[in-house]
């Protein structure tokens, strides 16, 4: 009992700091991002410890100001991933008999660097090289990586705490071995926390890591990586291998030894990845565990009891903040005839006052540049097929700007066909769509918002009655991994609402809670039996 007790911790969420005009938070935001004006970071692949180059030089720009490489950076080739795959199964035994103990400390350590020391950097880096705002940066890539380090930690514990029952002639325990092999963790541009979790939480399980961040966020990944590396973390057990994506994929799913992928990203991305692994499943040593979060078509349905306040304010958050590239975004309305007026004048009138641009400069922006031209060219291709569309009518915003930063305005739009092909596809940057309906026609809307899209990530009903909540709890029960009811459908917070979809949005794995760390993990089940067998027949045979 008593080390049952030493192990366990308490932890709470990271608090989210305002950065009101003259905190000391915002002095500090303020002047990590005078250090990162004009300046680009050398961002080596970091392998067996040492930092090497390749001629494969690329740049990081900074979204609102392209003009600005914030990073320049070399991709691994074939010979270096392969060589990164060998340095971490060389340190992969030594890692795995770590204690939990030792290996939590190390995360629980960076957690605080982060939360301290280290925020303001983290936090200026994912701002100028992922276009986030104070509030979007602040999160992310401080309270939410905080939290999945430190969560993290705590659920790892316990689990360790968790063990089988022993009876008088013997004792049974399970040991939480890590997988035998090498994990793959490709992570996304859009969340500095994603980054930090997807390879984390497998090391922190006892498994050795091959690291792909993505090009457009490597200065903050960088960043992240270091501070592990600085809180004990050993050089070996986390590669940092930024590569070109389809080369990353070929050649960690042809080594035998891949027994693991920590993915977040695209549908065909992963799809792809998951075909790979199929076709070289005879080479491997184990079975694969292949975690994916793949993004959504997430809605908001108003029934015609909703608060309108709450309507919009939660709909403008949703579907704009961070320029609309979160995963859980909300991309479709449905509104009831009887409210539209209402909602319509009111999103109308606060979408006016929505300011976009450079948010190191401008504290008062709202949400900045997307990511990155491929990016801008694919929103902009959705805004002009509203605009030619006899089915679709733009109510506002639009405009599309990539002459100094890519930027995109707010633009909602209104369908009288609930199945355009913008009512069903991922966007991913600030495009609302509505569709209006009958409000006697409610029951109908619910079957067609769960079958509109083969997604099923995140979605809201806004409603004051509970019977139609019930209603639409049990009808969208598989429309949503995270539901929420009078909120927005982003904001997922670690230890709170766990966070991830099914259908084609992933495999649902929800990190942020107690499970995902089972995913890392192949337990180990010891009997020990204390008194001798003394005979091999059984009574019955007397």
């Amino acid at each position: 009992r008593r080390w049952q007790h030493r192990s366990a911790i308490q932890v709470t969420n990271e608090p989210i700091l305002e950065f009101k005009p003259g905190s000391p938070e915002r002095a500090a935001l303020q002047k990590a991002l005078a250090d990162l004006k004009d300046k680009t970071e050398d961002i080596p692949c970091v392998i067996g410890g040492e930092e090497v180059w390749t001629p494969t030089v690329r740049c990081q720009l900074s979204p609102f100001n392209h003009a600005h490489k914030v990073a320049k950076y070399c991709y691994a080739d074939k010979e270096l991933i392969n060589k990164a795959i060998n340095a971490a199964l060389a340190a992969r035994k030594e890692w795995d008999l770590k204690p939990v103990q030792d290996r939590a400390q190390i995360f629980l350590k960076a957690a605080d660097m982060l939360s301290g020391p280290r925020r303001a950097e983290v936090l200026a880096k994912t701002m100028v090289g992922q276009g986030k705002t104070v509030i979007q940066a602040e999160i992310d890539a401080a309270a939410e990586l905080i939290d999945f380090f430190r969560f993290n930690a705590k659920y790892a514990l316990e689990l360790e705490n968790s063990q089988p029952i022993s009876v008088d002639v013997s004792t049974n325990s399970m040991v939480y071995r890590g997988l035998e092999g090498l994990v793959a963790a490709v992570s996304p541009f859009n969340f500095t926390a994603i980054g930090g979790n997807l390879a984390g939480a497998p090391a922190l399980m006892g498994n050795v890591v091959l690291w792909k961040p993505s090009d457009t966020a490597l200065l903050s990944s960088y960043a992240v990586y270091k501070i592990l590396l600085e809180a004990g973390l050993p050089p070996n057990v986390v590669q940092f291998v930024p590569a070109d994506g389809p080369i990353f994929g070929d050649t960690v799913t042809s080594s035998e030894h891949f027994c693991g992928l920590n993915f977040t990203g695209s549908v065909p991305t992963f799809k792809h990845l998951w075909k790979q692994v199929s076709k070289n499943l005879d080479r491997y040593r184990n079975f694969p565990r292949l975690a994916g979060e793949c993004g959504g078509k997430n809605f908001h349905l108003v029934h015609s009891s909703a608060n309108v306040a709450s309507v919009v304010n939660g709909t403008l958050r949703s579907a704009f903040e961070y320029g609309g590239q979160k995963c859980s975004a909300c991309s479709r309305l449905y509104a009831p005839d009887s409210l539209w007026p209402q909602i319509k004048e009111k999103l109308l009138e606060e979408h006016g006052k929505i300011k976009v641009g450079d948010p190191a400069q401008d504290f008062g922006t709202f949400f900045s540049a997307v990511i990155d031209n491929k990016s801008f060219a694919r929103i902009k291709k959705w805004i002009e097929h509203a605009k030619s569309s006899s089915n679709l009518t733009i109510l506002a915003g639009g405009g599309c700007d990539d002459s100094v930063g890519y930027f995109v305005e707010p633009c909602i739009v209104e369908s009288k066909d609930p199945r355009d092909p913008i009512m069903k596809e991922e966007i991913f940057g600030p495009v609302l769509t509505v569709y209006v309906y009958p409000e006697k026609r409610y029951k109908e809307v619910l079957e067609l918002i769960d079958t509109t899209t083969p997604y099923g990530l995140t979605g809201a009903v806004f409603a004051q009655e509970k019977k139609i909540i019930d209603e639409a709890r049990n009808l969208l029960r598989n429309a949503a991994g995270n539901f929420y009811i009078n909120d927005k459908s982003t904001g997922a917070v670690v230890a709170q609402q766990p966070f991830g979809g099914s259908r084609i949005s992933g495999t649902n794995d929800k990190p942020g809670g107690p499970h995902y760390i089972l995913r890392w993990t192949s337990p180990q089940a010891i009997k020990e039996t204390h008194v001798p067998l003394t005979d091999w027949r059984y009574a019955y045979m007397q």
